[in-house]
C-alpha cells in the first residue's frame, strides 16, 4: 500500500504540538526562521503551521519578541455578570487593556434601540483590546448613553469600565446577551495575533443599572481558542 506523506506544515504543526504539551505558558517556541532551517521549508510554510496553532489558541506571537506557549483557555460561567477585570482576577490573571479609540458620536439604529435612546441619540463609543497576562483575548466595542461620557475621564487602560460607571452613579446590575460566531477580519487578526479568518466568539450584551435603565451595550469578539463559555442547563418538564 502506498503511504501518503502529510504536507510539510502538518509535520511542523505536529512537532510544535508535542513541544507545547511539554512546555509551560509563556515558554518561547522556535521562530519561523528556526523552523525553516530545521524542516527545510519556506517561511510561508512555517508561518502556516504557526498560524493554525495560533487559531487554536495554543500559542501567540508578540511583535519583535517571538512566539510563545499560550495560557490554557479562560473559562467563564455564562450566567454571572462580571467585568472582564473581575473574571481575570478570579483566575489569577492580570487584566489589561489597550485603548483603540474612544469618543462621542451619533448612535446606530441598533445602538439606540439597545440603549433606549431617541433616533440619532448620542453614544459614548469605546473600543479596547482586552488582555490577560499580556495575551490578546478580545476586541471589545462598548456603547454607553452620552450622559455617561464622564467615564472617558478615567484611565480605561488600567481601570475597569464597571468601576468607572459606578463612580458616576450607574452600577451594572443585570444583563441580557447573545452568543454567535464569526471570522476575524484583517484588522482584528492583527490586534489579536491570529490568522485572518480565525474563529471568534461574539458576545453581545445589554447591561442595565440599579434603576433597570440600559447603561451599556457591548460587543466583545473573543479568540475562540483562548476564551470559553461554560453553561449549566437544567432539564425542564416537557
Amino acid at each position: 500500500m502506498k503511504t501518503t506523506t502529510p504536507p510539510a506544515y502538518v509535520i511542523i504543526e505536529t512537532e510544535l504540538r508535542k513541544m507545547i504539551a511539554k512546555a509551560q505558558p509563556g515558554d518561547p517556541l522556535p521562530s519561523d526562521a528556526e523552523l525553516c532551517r530545521r524542516f527545510g521549508v519556506s517561511r510561508m510554510t512555517a508561518r502556516q503551521a504557526v498560524q493554525r496553532l495560533a487559531a487554536d489558541g495554543l500559542l501567540y506571537r508578540v511583535s519583535g519578541r517571538g512566539t510563545f506557549v499560550a495560557q490554557t483557555p479562560v473559562h467563564r460561567r455564562i450566567n454571572t455578570l462580571l467585568s472582564f477585570t473581575e473574571e481575570m482576577r478570579r483566575r489569577g490573571l492580570k487584566a489589561g487593556s489597550r485603548m483603540l479609540q474612544s469618543g462621542v458620536r451619533a448612535g446606530t439604529d441598533q445602538e439606540v434601540v439597545a440603549l433606549q435612546l431617541p433616533v440619532g441619540g448620542l453614544v459614548v463609543a469605546i473600543q479596547r483590546l482586552r488582555l490577560a497576562d499580556g495575551v490578546p483575548m478580545a476586541v471589545e466595542n462598548v456603547r454607553l448613553p452620552a450622559v455617561c461620557a464622564g467615564v472617558l475621564e478615567a484611565n480605561l487602560e488600567e481601570t475597569s469600565l464597571f468601576v468607572a460607571l459606578e463612580a458616576i452613579g450607574r452600577t451594572p446590575t443585570r444583563a441580557y446577551g447573545t452568543l454567535t460566531a464569526a471570522a476575524a477580519d484583517v484588522q482584528e487578526a492583527q490586534w489579536l495575533n491570529v490568522p485572518t479568518g480565525a474563529p471568534l466568539l461574539i458576545e453581545q450584551r445589554t447591561i442595565h443599572d440599579q434603576a433597570d435603565a440600559p447603561v451599556e451595550f457591548t460587543e466583545s469578539r473573543y479568540v475562540g481558542g483562548r476564551y470559553l463559555f461554560d453553561i449549566e442547563l437544567l432539564r425542564q418538564p416537557g
